[in-house]
C-alpha cells in the first residue's frame, strides 16, 4: 500500500499491513517530506514482491508516478488506485479502468455490438 497517513492506518487496522523480522514493510506512508524518487522505489518494490497479489496506492500518489503505474502490465501483483480523504476519485485519471474501457470497445467493435 502506497497513500497518506490516514489511509494507510485504516487499512492497517483492518489487518493489511505487514512489518517482517527485519522491520521491513508492506506499505509507504506519503507525507509532503515524501519524495517522488521513494514513492517510485517503493512501488517498483512492491510490485517484484512475490507474496503481495495486490498493490493499493492512493490515486494522487499514483499521479506523482503515473508513467510507472501505466507502463506496469503485469497481472500479479494488480494495481487497484483508491481515494483518499483528501482526494477524491477521478476514473479519468485510472490507468486500470481505462484499459478495461479499451478492452470492451474493442471487444464490442470485433463481435459487432455497439
Amino acid at each position: 500500500m502506497i497513500a497518506d497517513e490516514d489511509t494507510v492506518t485504516g487499512f492497517l487496522l483492518a489487518g493489511v499491513g505487514n512489518v517482517d523480522l527485519r522491520r521491513k514493510t508492506n506499505y509507504l506512508i506519503v507525507d509532503s517530506k515524501t519524495t517522488v524518487k521513494a514513492i517510485e522505489d517503493a512501488f517498483k518494490e512492491f510490485t517484484t514482491k512475490e507474496d503481495i497479489a495486490i498493490v493499493l496506492i492512493s490515486q494522487y500518489v499514483a499521479n506523482m508516478i503515473r508513467f510507472l503505474v501505466d507502463s506496469y502490465n503485469k497481472p500479479v501483483p494488480a494495481i487497484l488506485e483508491i481515494p483518499s480523504k483528501d482526494h477524491p476519485y477521478d476514473p479519468a485519471h485510472d490507468s486500470v479502468l481505462s484499459r478495461v474501457k479499451y478492452l470492451f470497445s474493442t471487444e464490442s467493435v470485433a463481435s459487432g455490438r455497439r
